[in-house]
Order: structure tokens, then C-alpha cells, then sequence
């Protein structure tokens, strides 16, 4: 009976727009990722590529800092933010690691003690979906910086952690979740940590992780309730797919409006922003997939040699994050320091300032609220 369950569970969920809107256009937009990635490189004309700074530049850094240069990362129980997190404590940096379950990052601390043991790691449990949390991070991490005599700010801010949920489920404050994760929290923990991060005397830094998905989006408002989720919340079937798609283009429209912001603005001369692809990776989001059928999703990505494993996709967040200062505005994809141009709806200045507008109306609406 159990086998009968699976396979009709299965059967219904590829019967559905959305998984074929994932089968088809996601595979088509990761392949045309990489075919321009391949042109681009070959003629050398669109594409860039940034070295990473060396150990000298950190150790530098520490010492006008006198102590490590502090990296956050949210999402850091699993997948791209624990092997981010990894990487990058080996590069010299102090990491914080943020996620949702205070028992898998304690993992994660362990584990990657276990690997190196010189690391320096602190943890810190974070929902991103509610703007409380948020905000009780910032007094935490405020706090562990003042008691531990650390300089008040930080160097690093690496909003890696997202969602694929297949089923519509609302948050406290009445957003549609995987929007409140994917988008709305790390525009509301940007801004929450931006003084800490304008703080820092060494040149600091924004890392947005976005996705290939977003070039599937052809036309979007950013009215509060396509940001919000609301809109989709009356849908007869949840167009999981297609939010999944919105949530990673609000990221890119918001790493390139805060690059905007941030050139005009003299006091966040030391800031910069960028947004990564790490391209399709084995992790566990699409645990509320089916499980033959991710099973099946990804031998064939792999067949294609289209997936990579935790440690390959989080080259290009060490990438970004260890660019040269100057850098700001770029959109890492395919590892090796490889920058492309994304989707031209993602460069819209229009859209990306209404959708900063909108981001900002609802980030005061939860700060008042809460």
C-alpha cells in the first residue's frame, strides 16, 4: 500500500503545470546559463572574471581589525551555506553561522571543527520568515560583539538561506513563506545589519545568493502583493515554481538597487554588493519533492554534467565573497571568479526602485507591528 501511496503522490505532482515549468523552462535557462558562460569565455567579450584576495589581504584586514574579518551566513545548516561556511573559515574568516534549527547548526559547528580545527565559528538560531527573529539576531549578535570586545561591526553578510515549498503556507505576519525567506527576510536582515556592515573600517560586503530560475520571469509588478505573496495565496494550485522564480529575481533586483544606493552614498564608501549563481546543487531543496522523482531530477542532471555537489557551488560565494573591494554590482556564475550578465528584466532600474519602495513600505509595516 505504502508503494501504491508513493507512486500515486508521484504521478499527481507531475501532472501539474508547475513541475513541468521546473522539468523544462529551469533545465533550459540553467543550460543557456552555462552556453553563455562557455561563448563568453571562448570569445572573451561579455564575460569577466575577479581573482579572489589573497590570505595576505585577510591577515591584513584582521590587523586593522585586531581580530578576523566577521562573515555571516544564513541558511548555514546544510547544503551551500555549511560548505560556504566551511571554505570560508579556512580562508581566515570568522564565521557566524544563522539558520532555523539550533541542533543542525551545532552539527555543522561540530563537523567542520572536526575538518579544522583552528576554525572560528559562532552560532546563532534565526527565522527569517519573522521579522522578531530578525530583529532579536541583531540585539544578539550586537551584544556577543560588545561582550566578547570585538569592533561593532561586521565584514560579511552572505544571504544564502531559501526554500522551495510546494504547498502554500502562510507566516505569522501573513506573507506567503517562501517569499518572506527567500526575499523579504534578507532585504529586512540587509537593512537591519547595513550600520554594522557601514560600520566595518575595512571594505565589507553584501553576498546575495540568487538563482538561473530568475530568467524565466518575463513580466513582473512589484506591488505589495506580488512581494508579499498574498497574491498567489487564492490560487487553486500553488504556483510553487513560478514564486520560487520571483523570490530569486526580487534578489538580483535588490543586490543591483543597494549597489545603486550604496555608490551615491559616501558614508557606505567601503560597501559593496553582489549577487551569485551557484548553478543546480545536491541539496536538500527539493526535500518536499517527491523523492523518486528529485532522485530522478538529479541523475539527470548529472548525466548532463549540470550538477554539482555542496563544496563545487559554494565556489562561486567564496568567489564573491573574496572578490577585490571595487567589485560591486557583478553577478557571479559558473565559479573561477566568472562573472555574467543576467536576465535585462533584472536590470531594470524602474522595477527595481518600485520594488525597493514596496520592500521598505512592508519593512516599516513589521518593524511597527512588532
Amino acid at each position: 500500500m505504502k508503494v501504491v501511496r508513493v507512486l500515486t503522490e508521484a504521478f499527481q505532482f507531475i501532472c501539474t503545470v508547475q513541475f513541468w515549468r521546473m522539468a523544462v523552462l529551469w533545465t533550459l535557462s540553467l543550460v543557456f546559463s552555462f552556453l553563455s558562460l562557455f561563448c563568453h569565455t571562448l570569445l572573451l567579450s561579455k564575460s569577466e572574471s575577479h581573482s579572489r584576495r589573497s590570505p595576505k589581504d585577510l591577515k591584513s584586514d584582521a590587523a586593522t581589525l585586531r581580530r578576523l574579518p566577521i562573515c555571516v551566513i544564513t541558511g548555514a545548516t546544510s547544503g551551500l551555506g555549511a560548505a560556504a561556511a566551511h571554505a570560508l573559515s579556512k580562508e581566515g574568516f570568522y564565521v557566524v553561522l544563522v539558520g532555523r534549527s539550533s541542533e543542525l547548526l551545532s552539527k555543522v559547528m561540530s563537523d567542520i571543527k572536526t575538518q579544522n580545527s583552528e576554525a572560528c565559528l559562532k552560532e546563532f538560531q534565526l527565522d527569517l520568515s519573522s521579522l522578531k527573529s530578525i530583529m532579536k539576531f541583531k540585539s544578539s549578535i550586537q551584544h556577543w560583539l560588545m561582550d566578547s570586545n570585538i569592533h561593532p561591526s561586521i565584514q560579511l553578510l552572505i544571504n544564502n538561506a531559501g526554500i522551495l515549498a510546494t504547498s502554500s503556507r502562510i507566516t505569522s505576519e501573513g506573507y506567503d513563506q517562501m517569499m518572506a525567506i527567500n526575499y523579504i527576510g534578507a532585504f529586512c536582515l540587509t537593512n537591519v545589519l547595513l550600520p554594522l556592515l557601514e560600520n566595518s573600517p575595512v571594505p565589507s560586503r553584501v553576498v546575495n545568493v540568487s538563482s538561473f530560475t530568475h530568467w524565466n520571469v518575463r513580466n513582473m509588478q512589484a506591488d505589495r502583493k506580488t512581494v508579499s505573496g498574498t497574491r498567489f495565496m487564492k490560487s487553486r494550485c500553488y504556483p510553487y515554481a513560478e514564486i520560487y522564480e520571483y523570490s530569486k529575481l526580487c534578489l538580483l533586483l535588490f543586490s543591483y538597487e543597494l549597489h545603486r544606493q550604496v555608490a551615491r552614498a559616501a558614508k557606505s564608501r567601503h560597501l559593496s554588493v553582489v549577487a551569485i549563481d551557484p548553478g543546480a546543487v545536491k541539496t536538500n531543496i527539493m526535500r518536499e519533492i517527491p523523492s523518486c522523482i528529485s532522485q530522478m531530477a538529479y541523475m539527470v542532471l548529472n548525466l548532463l554534467g549540470l550538477l554539482q555537489s555542496s563544496e563545487t557551488g559554494a565556489r562561486s560565494i567564496v568567489d564573491g565573497a573574496l572578490a577585490p573591494p571595487e567589485v560591486s554590482g557583478a553577478y557571479f556564475f559558473g565559479g573561477n571568479g566568472c562573472c555574467l550578465e543576467s536576465s535585462a528584466l533584472s536590470h531594470n532600474v524602474k522595477l527595481a526602485e518600485d520594488l525597493w519602495a514596496t520592500s521598505s513600505d512592508l519593512f516599516r509595516e513589521l518593524q511597527l507591528a512588532s
